[in-house]
Parts: C-alpha cells; structure tokens; sequence
C-alpha cells in the first residue's frame, strides 16, 4: 500500500482501514482526552456529576465556561472535549427530552435518551460529508418514582457506543481519574459521599484547583441542581495539599 492509500483511509471519515479502524473516530477520541476533565460518581440516593473548568485568562470569568448541563428535570449532563460540539448534542438532547414530554406526556428515561443521542453519534462516522462529534458527554439521572429512584450513569463515545457505569471519568487524565475511582467507590455511597469523592478525584488532576474552577452537579429524587461555590470550598480546603497515597 503507498503513501496516497494510507492517506484516503486517515482522512475519510466513513472509511475502514485495512485494520478495520475508522481514523477520524480515534481523532475524536484524542479530542476529547485533550479536553479539561469530567466525571461521574453514582450512589444510593442519586448520581454525582463534576468538571474542572479550565481558564485560558484570568481575565476570563469561569462561570461562562459550561460543563455541567441540565437535560431534563431529572436528567444533567457533564462535556469533555470540544465546546461547540458538545453544546449541539446537548442541545439536541435537551430537544430530544422536550419532544418526549409533549408526545407521551412523561420524562424520557435516562437510557432511552442515551441511545437516541449515541445514534445521532453514530450517524456521523457512516454519512459522508460529516466528521464524528470531538465531544463526549456523561448523562446521569434518576428513572422510576419519586419514592424510589434508580440512578443512572451512562457515557457517550465518539464511534456512537453508550455505555453505562458505576463511576466513571472522561478527559485529560481519564487513567489516573479512573483509577482513584475504582479505589474510592463503593455501593454504599451516600450522594454527600459521592460529591467528596468528586472533588478529591478532580483534585488528583490539579491540586490547587479554587471552587471557581470546579463545578459540581446531583441528580436524585429532588431533580437537578448544581452546587454553589460556598458548598466546594470546605471540601477543597479540607484536602488540597494532602497527600492520599500516604494516608
């Protein structure tokens, strides 16, 4: 194969390699590793979304950088990877979410929504003329009743592939994030608990970050809501500085 074949492969977007790889998905991917980090922690009682915002100023406010997204009243959402990428599937999401009240008159449940987006995903590594999406998305909500939810997380990939977790990161420093994860999780994670070990684990990345740049998001019975920056700042003061490997 000369250089001119290798070349068609790596710049098609719906193109197979000879070793069955399309690509412009693992570019996405790369993306989305390039992107400041995000993550998702579920427990007993709800599920626990969290980002790092990243400032390129400091002149530029960290509020206007949005991570952390509202999709439902019992859905949020938490982005790596491309901004503007990211907004349009939230957007759509958010649509997909709307259209499903007004058709059956009830919230769409978190995995049906998950798999409507994964397919718009997917849609774009097999359509010619369109590039894969450079973001991923971590969906998390509560189905059932009020009395007794379920907490869900799910996550979407750049190839279309939903997959669901326990707790999971995505971004700049997915393997060292992950790996706190799996030591720190638990089933009998309370969602106090589960914001605790949010922080903790975004501070695994940067340990001098302020609540400023962190935001943090619960899903649960109560529906959505974002935390303040009052409620982090006893929670990053407690542990920046500390050495957990140590402990």
């Amino acid at each position: 194969m000369n250089r001119n074949d290798k070349q068609a492969y790596d710049r098609g977007t719906s193109l197979f390699s000879p070793d069955g790889r399309i690509y412009q998905v693992e570019y996405a991917r790369e993306a989305v590793n390039r992107g400041a980090p995000s993550l998702g922690i579920r427990t007993t009682g709800g599920v626990v979304i969290a980002a790092q915002r990243r400032t390129s100023s400091s002149l530029m406010e960290a509020e206007s950088i949005e991570k952390l997204h509202k999709l439902d009243e019992y859905i949020g959402a938490a982005s790596a990877g491309h901004v503007a990428d990211a907004r349009k599937l939230i957007d759509d999401a958010q649509t997909a979410a709307q259209r499903n009240r007004l058709r059956y008159g009830e919230p769409m449940d978190v995995r049906a929504l998950t798999r409507a987006l994964s397919d718009e995903i997917q849609e774009s590594t097999q359509i010619g003329g369109t590039r894969p999406f450079g973001a991923a998305l971590l969906i998390a909500g509560v189905d059932g009743s009020k009395s007794d939810p379920e907490p869900r997380l799910f996550e979407t990939d750049p190839s279309g592939a939903p997959q669901e977790w326990k707790a999971v990161a995505i971004g700049n420093g997915r393997d060292e994030l992950q790996t706190f994860l799996e030591e720190e999780w638990s089933q009998n994670l309370t969602v106090g608990d589960g914001v605790d070990v949010a922080v903790r684990a975004l501070l695994q990345t940067d340990a001098e970050l302020n609540a400023s740049e962190v935001c943090v998001g619960i899903v649960d019975a109560d529906g959505y809501r974002v935390r303040s920056d009052s409620d982090i700042e006893p929670i990053l003061a407690e542990y920046e500085g500390t050495d957990e490997s140590e402990e």
